[in-house]
């Protein structure tokens, strides 16, 4: 009986020494981490302000992609708006940010964060992978399945259909939600 005490007790131990371990590394770290979330968002909202003035952000509610809105500015006017996009890939879910003219035209847009499969899913963060959405939404659809694709553009996404359906589809919804502000919000 009193060698299963002793056990007990040095288990005991070992687990409050890692519990305290794992609450200081999290304590010191967690700042820093939400640091550079806060300044990668900063970076990819530039990215995609297609050269305007980048105004207040809104949240939505109640869409199915859309989290919240920027507007962009060219001198006073509302010249675009910057969505923040949520969907779910093949490896759960996946934030962008796109931005688009008035009329629904998807500007640019840049991957946030996903826990897509490295070499398939993971194409997405590639530079250049996002163009195939450029300029569409407007007069063009956004190509929301592989046989809307340029045979070059259909070969890069090979092997990653959850992961373009994904992306595909909040860029539509981005799209769909702009054109439903009319303009303006």
């Amino acid at each position: 009986m009193r060698k299963n005490i002793k056990y007990a007790m040095i288990l005991l131990t070992i687990c409050a020494v890692s519990a305290f371990a794992l609450a200081l590394t999290n304590s010191i770290t967690s700042p820093v981490i939400a640091q550079m979330d806060s300044n990668n968002r900063v970076k990819a909202l530039d990215a995609v302000s297609a050269g305007y003035d980048i105004g207040e952000q809104q949240e939505v509610t109640g869409h199915a992609y859309v989290t919240y809105v920027i507007d962009l500015q060219k001198d006073t006017e509302v010249a675009g708006y910057i969505l923040g996009l949520k969907t779910a890939g093949y490896g759960g879910e996946m934030t962008l940010v796109a931005s688009y003219t008035t009329q629904g035209e998807m500007l640019f847009a840049q991957l946030l964060t996903h826990n897509e499969t490295p070499g398939l899913g993971k194409k997405a963060e590639d530079d250049g992978y996002m163009d195939k959405f450029k300029g569409t939404g407007g007069a063009k659809p956004v190509p929301t399945n592989k046989t809307m694709l340029s045979s070059g553009d259909a070969q890069a996404v090979s092997g990653s259909s959850v992961t373009f359906t994904a992306i595909a589809k909040a860029i539509n919804g981005g799209s769909e939600y702009v054109k439903s502000l009319g303009g303006v919000k």
